[in-house]
């Protein structure tokens, strides 16, 4: 397996964990905990999406090569 596969695969499971727990905190979000879950749940969608736009990064300069 090459580098370029394995990062492949690492920032995908990555982005489905991060979507996972983003999706889990929020709705746990009525809950105690309430605010401090709903935050956690914000910051981890934010940081699947920026995953995502490197993921998309990564792909396009893959093919430039």
């Amino acid at each position: 397996m090459s580098i370029r596969t394995a990062h492949k695969i690492l920032i995908t499971t990555a982005i489905v964990f991060f979507l996972f727990y983003a999706i889990w905190e929020i709705r746990n979000y009525p809950d105690p905990g309430g605010r401090w879950a709903l935050l956690r749940g914000i910051i981890s969608g934010v940081a699947a999406c920026g995953l995502g736009i490197y993921l998309r990064y990564f792909l396009k300069s893959l093919k430039l090569r």
